[in-house]
This record gives C-alpha cells, sequence and structure tokens, in this order.
C-alpha cells in the first residue's frame, strides 16, 4: 500500500514538472536554498558557541595555572619579607610590606588609542598614581580620568615613572611616545649601552624597586642629556587581567 501511495506521488510531481516546469522547479530549489542556509546559520551559531565555550575554558586553564605560579611565588616572597622584616626589626628599621591586587581590563577609553585602558578596581584613590604589572613586569601607571581609574599602558606620553639603566643603575625617567619606550633625562657623563636592563627605581612611590621594565636597544646623545630606546617586556596586546600596587 505504501509503495502504492509513493508510486502516485512520483506521478503526481511528475505531471506537474511537464505542466509548470520551471515555476515547480524554482519553488523546490528555492525552498531547498531556504532549509540549507538556516541550517548553515544553525551551525555556525552552535559552531560558534562551542568555540567560545571551549575558548573560555582555555582561558579558565590558564588562570589557574597562572595562579598556581603567583600564589607559589607570593608564598615565597611572603617568606623571604618574613627575613628581610627580621633582619629590619634589628636594625630598628620599619617592616616593608608591599602589597598588589589583581584587577581587571575592561575597555578601551578609546577605540583609537590602544595605550589607554579603563580599569575596574573598586578601592581606587583618585589622588595616587598606582603602578600597573603585567606577568611580573611594568605595564604602565594608573591614574584618575573622569572620577575612574584608568591604565596609560607603556608607550603613553603620559606613563611616566623613575627607573635605573643597568647594573650601575644609571637614573632616567620612562616616557612613552606611543610606538616608542623611552628612557629620558639620562645625564650625558653617564653611559648606557644596549642590552642594559631598565628597572624601576622606586624612588617615585609609584612602583617598587626593581620592577622589570625591558631592554636598551638603541642609545641617542641629545643637546643637554641621553635618551635610551627600549625594547619593553610588556607588549601592546591588554590582557584580560593585571595586578595594581596597593602599597610599595
Amino acid at each position: 500500500m505504501n509503495k502504492i501511495k509513493f508510486l502516485v506521488f512520483i506521478a503526481i510531481f511528475v505531471l506537474l514538472s511537464l505542466e509548470y516546469g520551471s515555476d515547480l522547479r524554482g519553488i523546490f530549489l528555492k525552498n531547498t536554498n531556504l532549509v540549507i542556509a538556516t541550517y548553515l546559520d544553525i551551525k555556525n551559531s552552535i559552531e560558534q558557541t562551542v568555540d567560545e565555550h571551549f575558548a573560555q575554558q582555555k582561558e579558565i586553564v590558564t588562570l589557574r595555572e597562572e595562579n598556581k605560579k603567583l600564589k607559589n611565588s607570593a608564598e615565597l616572597l611572603s617568606a623571604f619579607a618574613s627575613k628581610l622584616n627580621d633582619v629590619l626589626k634589628k636594625n630598628n628599621v620599619p617592616e616593608y610590606e608591599p602589597k598588589v591586587k589583581l584587577v581587571r581590563s575592561v575597555a578601551y577609553s578609546n577605540l583609537n588609542d590602544y595605550y589607554k585602558v579603563w580599569i575596574d578596581y573598586k578601592d581606587f584613590n583618585a589622588s595616587r598614581i598606582y603602578g600597573l604589572l603585567d606577568k611580573g613586569n611594568s605595564a604602565g601607571i594608573v591614574v584618575e580620568k573622569d572620577g575612574n581609574p584608568m591604565a596609560l599602558l607603556l608607550g603613553d606620553p603620559k606613563s611616566i615613572f623613575s627607573v635605573f639603566v643597568g647594573d650601575k643603575k644609571i637614573p632616567g625617567v620612562i616616557k612613552g611616545k606611543k610606538s616608542e619606550v623611552q628612557v629620558k633625562y639620562i645625564p650625558l657623563w653617564m653611559n648606557p649601552k644596549v642590552g642594559d636592563e631598565v628597572v624601576t627605581s622606586g624612588l617615585d612611590g609609584i612602583f617598587f624597586g626593581g620592577v622589570r621594565v625591558g631592554v636598551v636597544k638603541k642609545v641617542i646623545k641629545e643637546e643637554l642629556s641621553k635618551t635610551a630606546i627600549i625594547e619593553p617586556y610588556t607588549k601592546i596586546n591588554v590582557p584580560s587581567y593585571y595586578h595594581i600596587i596597593e602599597k610599595n
């Protein structure tokens, strides 16, 4: 019985095809294309959702691994700080207890400026300038903008803090120039070299001393001082999280 129904359906379809020809094929193709397009849309949507899910999982795993490393480093630093503070107490020097806090980057301040980023930081004090860290390296500073914390990343002209260059601790000041990061105001009689490491001096109260910034790749002699062009350790791509220096 089912075979007879099927044959009748085929016969009707053939007759209609002969009678209406292209119109029937057009309707058939139109609906077929609609089904295929709908299928592809659903397929792409599912793939995108799955990709986003696995991307989030991957980021979570990465953050967990980084958290383990940071926790281990924090424990070692805590032990070192304890020993250091014992020495300081014996010499009647106040205890040294720097503090950092994990903060989240929210969005670029301006879509055409990749050196300014809004930071989600609840304990922000608008009267302060904070040092910003990315994987233990200097990433820039955090300042007040319209009552909110805004990160000025390395390269921004207003991302300024004091540094030392090389083993001889040659003093200078980091200043951004968009695509370049410079150490300005190096005394003429001092001789920074290509390959010297640049670290924070801790003299400005923004960073504690010894935070790595970058490596000298060029030295320029100017009329009143020298300028070192550096290759920063932190790149311009904006991570999801930074560490902000609450106490140095």
